[in-house]
């Protein structure tokens, strides 16, 4: 069965963006040390990287190596239609889940006001794919999704945010992931893969 992997960056405290949506203050570190790990993570996960940036990333005719789905809330995807593009990962699926975003914002993206969990479950089940659903933001999506969450990835930066919205937000709810995999990069970031117990 398909996967829902939440595969996000993250602050030392548990953020994925300022209050505000901001994320620039993540740091990336010298010029070289940025590029090797920006080249790292495009070569394992190619099909996380925005369709316009593709090219320049070296990963346009790349195949999908991990993802064909991508699920994003509204504040996500807001970032990219603040700037004008309405189907940020043409490569992909995609679905928005929003109560107040037109339905018709662009055919390439589906437009979700009901239930995410029933998207979920319904994406999981699909059974022509064995590529896996990736859950790319935000906090409020991810904790009504924590329970069909099946692996993280996290990116982690030496940074402290202080205020911010959080990598899940949703009710108490504990859930144990194990750590399968932790790799460290010169930059200080960290990427976590963990999976659900």
């Amino acid at each position: 069965m398909r996967k829902l992997v939440y595969y996000i960056g993250i602050s030392l405290d548990g953020r994925i963006a300022g209050p505000s949506g901001e994320f620039g203050f993540f740091p990336q570190g010298d010029d070289q040390q940025s590029a090797a790990y920006s080249a790292w993570m495009n070569v394992l996960y190619p099909e996380t990287v925005p369709t316009a940036y593709r090219e320049a990333a070296c990963v346009a005719h790349a195949p999908n190596r991990r993802f064909d789905t991508v699920l994003m809330g509204r504040g996500t995807y807001r970032l990219t239609l603040d700037h004008g593009v309405t189907s940020p990962y043409a490569h992909l699926r995609q679905y928005v889940v929003s109560s107040t975003l037109k339905p018709d914002i662009d055919p390439a993206v589906t437009v979700v006001s009901g239930d995410p969990l029933a998207l979920v479950r319904g994406l999981k089940s699909e059974v022509d794919s064995d590529l896996d659903i990736w859950l790319c933001g935000g906090g409020r999506l991810a904790g009504s999704l924590l329970p069909e969450i099946d692996e993280l990835l996290i990116k982690t930066y030496p940074v402290i945010a202080g205020t911010g919205i959080a990598v899940v937000d949703g009710p108490f709810d504990p859930t144990v992931f194990d750590v399968a995999e932790r790799t460290t990069f010169p930059n200080g970031a960290t990427l976590t893969h963990l999976i659900r117990r």
